[in-house]
């Protein structure tokens, strides 16, 4: 072997760098083997926290998206702390809208489950709503949720690994190449630069997940969900103070810093691994962003960010342990929620992949899930019911 560390992450996005500064938290050494993919998701999403207006109606979907924006203000909060270290998150407000008749019944709906669980969202006058974003077109009815919050992946990816390095992990950049493995467990894991002898495994490899699950024996049903997100800036508009804009049939519109607003996203589940921007998606996120926002028409198009969220064939994560595997762990599937799901995630794992490696202090967890409705929906995310 190369090196060695108690435990591997393969995948750098989001979810790998949080499970590294989680597991480093709990005091095991840590390796990061990340290859950055083009269109990898948290490279590309818009950063929507809202799961306080989630038309899920599942109880534990809804209890989980809590749980995982509570658990954002401890991790931000954390490596926040160096004022020199910029987050990406922000606590914004967001309006959920209706825009035209045939929005009207989703509206209903939606407004019957939200209002229903009682966090605090609110309906608003339609055309109070547009002083929360100002070019706002018709808005036949709103919802305002001050809770919603925003945060850009790229930013708070390298802000988890500066504090993940700090506390001593490290990062290759490099393909894994296969694993060294005895009964069942993998006793290292074999790069293009070298071999690293680990006690534990995370495969956090996003849409690409499903490939180096097949270096173990195992058929994981997870690929990516293309989606073209573009940036506009309205030059000389200050837009900080704006709130998210989600249409209930629609795109949504999430303001930045400096009059720049993300217009996202195209779902394209037929494109696999095609990172192109295309006429078509650009036609659509325009078309209908300016139908929402005829005031954005003035706008610069700044870039077009394209991604590959990983989804798998039943629309649930894949967190947990692998299935005929001891010390081998997964954390992806999230869909269009990573950016909201990926970190919690990274917390619960944590705990039992130290446990499993024999290092750091599994018996002083830093994370727990007391919630029983919590617990329940974790349990469907177990790579188990997929089988062996």
């Amino acid at each position: 072997m190369d090196g060695s560390a108690d435990c591997v992450v393969v995948g750098g996005g989001l979810v790998g760098t949080a499970l590294a500064l989680e597991l480093g938290l709990r005091g095991a050494t840590v390796v990061v083997v990340d290859r950055h993919d083009p269109g990898r998701a948290s490279d590309a999403g818009a950063g929507i926290l809202s799961p306080e207006t989630s038309q899920d109606p599942s109880a534990g979907a809804f209890a989980v998206g809590i749980a995982a924006a509570g658990h954002y203000e401890r991790l931000t909060d954390r490596v926040g702390a160096d004022g020199d270290v910029g987050t990406g998150y922000a606590r914004t407000g967001s309006l959920l809208v209706a825009e035209r008749p045939g929005d009207d019944a989703t509206m209903d709906a939606a407004a019957t489950l939200i209002l229903g669980r009682g966090v605090g969202v609110e309906e608003v006058d339609p055309v109070g709503a547009r002083g929360h974003f100002p070019v706002l077109g018709t808005v036949r009815r709103a919802l305002h949720n001050p809770h919603a919050r925003r945060v850009d992946g790229r930013v708070l990816r390298n802000a988890l690994q500066a504090e993940a390095e700090r506390l001593g992990a490290t990062w290759r950049h490099g393909r894994v190449t296969g694993m060294v493995t005895a009964g069942e467990r993998v006793q290292g894991v074999r790069t293009d630069g070298g071999d690293i002898a680990t006690g534990a495994v995370a495969l956090c490899g996003g849409a690409w997940t499903g490939e180096l699950a097949g270096d173990l024996g195992v058929d994981l049903p997870v690929g990516p969900l293309k989606g073209q997100i573009v940036h506009l800036r309205l030059a000389g508009v200050d837009t900080s103070a704006w709130t998210i804009v989600q249409p209930v049939l629609g795109f949504y519109l999430v303001p930045w810093p400096d009059g720049r607003i993300a217009c996202g996203g195209t779902m394209e589940a037929a494109a696999g691994f095609d990172h192109r921007v295309t006429a078509d998606g650009v036609h659509q996120l325009l078309r209908e962003g300016l139908r929402t926002a005829p005031g954005l028409g003035a706008a610069e198009v700044v870039e077009v960010r394209v991604g590959s969220r990983p989804v798998t064939s039943d629309g649930v994560p894949l967190v947990g342990a692998v299935p005929g595997w001891s010390n081998v762990f997964l954390a992806t599937g999230h869909g269009a929620d990573g950016l909201l799901l990926g970190p919690w995630s990274a917390a619960v794992l944590a705990d039992p992949m130290v446990g499993a490696s024999g290092a750091g202090r599994p018996d002083r967890p830093l994370h727990s899930v007391a919630d029983p409705v919590v617990a329940a929906e974790l349990a469907r995310w177990s790579p188990d019911r997929f089988g062996g």
